[in-house]
């Protein structure tokens, strides 16, 4: 297995959205505001952008980006939107690197890939000069509990002390430290149809749903969903 750049690997970026994201994340996460900046990742930071190979299997990718953090809880953005954000467009000297997103195989789960990309973002923002590497991380279990608040769903522990949610538990083991709930990280705005397609779900009228994949609820006014999504942030000393 070796590391390489997508900047290095057109053929590899042709095929990463289908065989990594597509089977990592639910297709509503894809069409939040910021993101459609994705593609400037690979042109503006393609030393942060990087996949796990095997020859030519693709087994795992590691997204991030240099963000300026003044290395406070309360200096924190106040999520993934607000940090792609200022990665993208503040014009502020870099001091950290924002973690945007690890994807995993489905064929390659339980190998600890999830693990060495975490390791990824730190070796590269050492080698970057950058201080730490925060992330926003998304808990893989908060789906099963979408009323809970992310401020309580943060601090649950399993009665050895280790995290409840197994990201954030995987997190800790490789050293990362909770710093701060993102209530309000990414927010996604579309119409119900949209969210229908997206979901498989239907929303016949106005109100406030759980649904598929959710970490929170979807509120439909108007004809128009909202869906605000909740992350922990977890800091990686460098």
């Amino acid at each position: 297995m070796r590391l390489a750049r997508y900047a290095d690997r057109p053929d590899l970026l042709e095929r990463r959205f289908e065989e990594l994201t597509a089977t990592t994340f639910p297709e509503f996460i894809n069409h939040n505001e910021p993101g459609r900046n994705w593609g400037r990742l690979y042109t503006d930071f393609p030393d942060f952008q990087v996949a796990l190979v095997d020859g030519d299997e693709l087994l795992a990718e590691a997204h991030a980006i240099p963000v300026p953090w003044d290395g406070t809880v309360a200096g924190l953005p106040s999520g993934w939107d607000e940090g792609f954000e200022a990665g993208m467009t503040s014009g502020l000297q870099a001091t950290a690197l924002m973690a945007i997103a690890i994807s995993v195989a489905p064929q390659q789960q339980g190998r600890q890939l999830s693990s060495r990309m975490i390791r990824t973002f730190v070796d590269n923002a050492r080698s970057a000069g950058l201080s730490s590497v925060i992330a926003p991380v998304r808990p893989t279990w908060k789906e099963r509990y979408p009323l809970i608040p992310i401020e309580r769903y943060m601090e649950w522990r399993r009665a050895d002390g280790s995290h409840f949610d197994p990201w954030l538990r995987i997190h800790e083991r490789v050293g990362g430290e909770i710093l701060a709930a993102a209530p309000r990280s990414m927010s996604i705005t579309a119409p119900a149809s949209d969210w229908r397609e997206w979901t498989g779900f239907h929303f016949p009228s106005d109100g406030e749903y759980v649904f598929p994949g959710g970490l929170a609820t979807l509120v439909v006014e108007n004809g128009v969903g909202t869906h605000v999504e909740p992350n922990v942030w977890v800091l990686h000393r460098v």
